[in-house]
């Protein structure tokens, strides 16, 4: 065997075992298993980890009608659920808040930013369950790229519901790539502002991330193979799923916000996004020391107090 034909077949051997790790890795990273109807226990104790007391709030209300379920069907069948509820003081509501989850969370997770826009803000909020969490359905995690379409019908139901011409789109992690890459999107003039919470660049960027800094693999061949899986089984690529991409697009304002200590999605990616976003008004507030998912719980006050100046500003023409 010359050394052309041993380079030939590591080479082959390598693909295979590429595209069997990338097979297996688009089975876990978009099915994991914190999911669905019967992770809602878990959840509801994250949500009052980060805010306790949040979900007693959410069930009070909940159970005096005031939070209302809504189930609808998308064009493939599945179901999908949101919660939602008018402002604090429903006749001087002063905008709609949609707030979208991240990865393996669901409605109940960030509540304590719920909280916050109805009864700090006096905002109307959606609060929808991307498909695979919560109590919708879906066969897998679509990494905000496919959510975004889903947000977008969401945010149109709230204005129907509301009646408001100001709604803003706050997201964090999974659910501030979707809100990152819903607007780029031809959208309708009420959706005025945006907040990402520790978004990432890209779906193929975060699983490269993962995959080095968890298994200390590179990128090439396994990503490759899993992105093509993906492709095939639900319609999208990993590096089509770009924030980046989407926000070149973007002409609205947006806040962006990230955890200096954030080792989930690292802080490059907010400061990438950031330059990415060249139309229009937009701020960054790193918050020090922050972890990934945790700069309201970090610093709640200044939090609260950045997101409200930043709506303000957009409400009276501050900023556009």
């Amino acid at each position: 065997m010359t050394l052309k034909h041993f380079a030939i077949i590591l080479l082959a051997a390598n693909c295979l075992t590429g595209c069997i790790a990338g097979k297996f890795m688009s089975n876990t990273a978009l099915k994991p298993a914190n999911h669905g109807e019967a992770d809602i226990e878990r959840t509801r104790h994250k949500a009052d980890s980060l805010a306790p007391g949040v979900i007693a709030w959410y069930d009070d209300l909940h159970a005096k009608g005031i939070f209302k379920d809504m189930n609808r069907v998308d064009p493939d069948g599945h179901k999908l659920h949101a919660v939602y509820a008018p402002a604090k003081d429903p006749e001087n509501a002063q905008g709609t808040a949609v707030i979208v989850h991240g990865y393996t969370d669901n409605h109940l997770v960030f509540m304590y930013l719920v909280r916050m826009y109805r009864d700090e803000f006096n905002y109307n909020v959606m609060v929808p369950d991307l498909q695979y969490f919560g109590y919708s359905e879906g066969e897998a995690a679509q990494m905000g790229w496919l959510d975004r379409l889903d947000v977008e019908d969401w945010a149109a139901i709230a204005h129907d519901i509301f009646k408001n011409d100001f709604t803003v789109v706050h997201g964090v992690s999974m659910g501030a790539a979707t809100a990152m890459m819903m607007s780029g999107d031809d959208l309708p003039p009420y959706i005025r502002a945006f907040v990402e919470d520790c978004g990432y660049t890209s779906a193929w960027d975060q699983f490269a991330h993962n995959l080095k800094d968890s298994y200390h693999l590179p990128a090439f061949p396994i990503l490759n193979s899993a992105s093509i899986v993906s492709r095939r089984r639900y319609g999208w690529g990993f590096k089509e799923a770009s924030s980046v991409e989407q926000l070149a697009k973007c002409d609205r304002p947006m806040l962006f916000i990230h955890g200096t200590a954030d080792d989930f999605v690292p802080v490059d990616h907010v400061f990438e996004n950031y330059n990415a976003k060249t139309k229009g008004y937009k701020e960054l507030y790193l918050v020090q020391d922050a972890v990934h998912a945790n700069s309201y719980a970090k610093d709640p006050e200044n939090y609260t107090w950045r997101v409200k100046y930043f709506l303000q500003r957009v409400k009276d023409g501050t900023i556009k």
